[in-house]
């Protein structure tokens, strides 16, 4: 039986005990991974704070470098890290392929840091009297990542803060942890500097070491909304930065006027990619007015359509959920909404795949009728379950919307300019997309959502995360000529 252990300081290390990681298309163990301690965070925070020393003072060229060559590896070892990926996780190959592509975005990103990092200077300010600022790394900083995307969360964080200067801290779910190490030995092979980029696995008791080490200066979280909370209470109190992205349940609505079929594809994907097991999946449908009926039939006839099977097998578009629990949470959440009155028009549970029995397998599900008092719409489920709500004008929709206590991702489908910026003003949501089902903005933009989607104020990668990575310095200068003499004042000093 394989064994993952930590990478701290360029190597590996072992742990202070292990749980299994399962394969969920066969739902047998496959590995085991090692579990992290307080004196496992205490080693990677003395390397790391080590480490920092001389990268924090290493130049930007140099950096970017190691950027360049990260990227190039990506690029190069996508097919290998992808099937890792899908081996743990259960979501496709070509689904991973595509997180690590999102990934790499910001790696690439980051490759043009110095433009991004370019302070800027004011010249006679006062008489002889210069104004200049620029941006220093924080230190050591970690990253507390969920198991739906074991690559790209993680490379949201880890270039961003290591080009930047501080160095970092990786501790990923427990459910999929091999994806973490594989970066490490990439990032080493890209001339990395040993004890730059750390990984520490666990569960709670890593996490509240990290939370609480004074060594630590800033924490990024994705994840559910309570532990977000959690982490940002915890972290703060302790005097740590903290970005924080929590939970969601994401609209999309689609107007009369919209191209059913078209809304139907998108909408099928952006519910059922991945198994539903993303912040950004679609699982409210908003159907407005006479789009309803035309909308469901649609979304049926799509839903009943998509191939489930391993991850790795040619034509699979659907994966297997994580874990048992979760495949047992989804297919009684269903279940619940059925008792509770809604339609079930699709229903995937129960779904055994041949040879892969044991599998944790769910199809997609389809439930009609649904109202917001329903547990199927007050949760974030999770899973392949699309929920379709019923509602007569758009203003109705976005007061909807507007009333969902997560904020972090909605679309509209319509031909109506109009209407499309209507919606986007008014929606309370941070990320929005017109005809897009799953609005993530590229690397150069910021990812974040509102009210319980992001707790504080701290959204992750691009002009955000640079600025939640660095601390900036404003330099007030005078260079007197020689034996010049300069009227000294008592009063709080202007430029007069």
């Amino acid at each position: 039986m394989k064994t993952i252990p930590h990478w701290i300081d360029g190597s590996s290390a072992p742990g202070t005990g292990t749980q299994p990681v399962f394969n969920p298309a066969t739902g047998t163990e496959q590995a085991r991974v090692v579990l992290g301690s307080a004196a496992d965070i205490d080693a990677a925070v003395t390397a790391a704070s080590k480490a920092f020393e001389t990268w924090s003072e290493s130049s930007l060229t140099q950096r970017t470098q190691v950027m360049f060559a990260f990227r190039q590896l990506l690029v190069e070892h996508e097919e290998e890290l992808g099937r890792i990926i899908s081996a743990e996780h259960g979501k496709t190959v070509d689904d991973a392929r595509g997180e690590i592509t999102r990934g790499r975005e910001v790696v690439e990103f980051v490759c043009g840091l110095g433009d991004v990092l370019k302070g800027s200077f004011s010249d006679q300010v006062s008489r002889g009297v210069d104004v200049h600022n620029f941006r220093q790394p924080l230190g050591v900083v970690a990253g507390i990542t969920p198991f739906n995307f074991p690559a790209m969360v993680p490379l949201w964080m880890h270039p961003m803060a290591i080009a930047t200067g501080n160095t970092f801290i990786l501790k990923p779910s427990e459910r999929d942890p091999s994806a973490a190490n594989f970066v490490a030995e990439l990032y080493q092979r890209a001339g990395l500097p040993d004890g730059v980029f750390n990984v520490v696995h666990g569960g709670k008791e890593a996490v509240d070491a990290i939370l609480g080490h004074s060594g630590i200066e800033a924490v990024s979280f994705v994840g559910s909304t309570p532990i977000a909370k959690y982490v940002h209470e915890t972290a703060t109190s302790a005097g740590k930065r903290v970005q924080a992205l929590g939970g969601a349940k994401n609209h999309a609505v689609v107007l009369p006027d919209a191209d059913l079929e078209f809304a139907a594809n998108h909408l099928t994907a952006g519910a059922y990619g991945s198994a539903g097991e993303r912040c950004m999946a679609v699982s409210v449908a908003v159907a407005v007015g006479t789009a309803a009926d035309g909308l469901v039939a649609a979304l049926e006839h799509k839903a009943r359509e998509v191939k489930v099977g391993p991850g790795d097998a040619p034509g699979t578009e659907m994966g297997p959920l994580v874990t048992k629990a979760s495949q047992e949470r989804v297919e009684n959440a269903v279940g619940t909404a059925a008792t509770q009155g809604a339609t079930v028009v699709v229903d995937g549970r129960g779904l055994k795949i041949d040879g892969f029995e044991d599998g944790f397998f769910t199809g997609p599900s389809l439930l009609d009728h649904v109202t917001t008092e329903m547990d199927a719409y007050k949760e974030e489920l999770f899973g392949p379950v699309l929920a379709i709500v019923r509602v007569d004008t758009l203003d109705e929709a976005i007061s909807l919307i507007n009333a969902n206590p997560y904020g972090n991702g909605t679309a509209l489908f319509t031909a109506s300019g109009e209407a499309a910026r209507r919606f986007q003003r008014n929606v309370k949501v941070g990320m929005i997309g017109v005809n897009v089902p799953v609005p993530v903005p590229m690397s150069y933009y910021s990812f974040g959502g509102w009210k319980d989607s992001l707790i504080g104020d701290s959204p992750i990668h691009g002009p955000e995360g640079i600025r939640f990575y660095t601390r900036p310095k404003v330099v007030t200068t005078r260079w007197p000529q020689p034996k010049q003499q300069v009227a000294v004042g008592f009063n709080f000093p202007t430029s007069n």
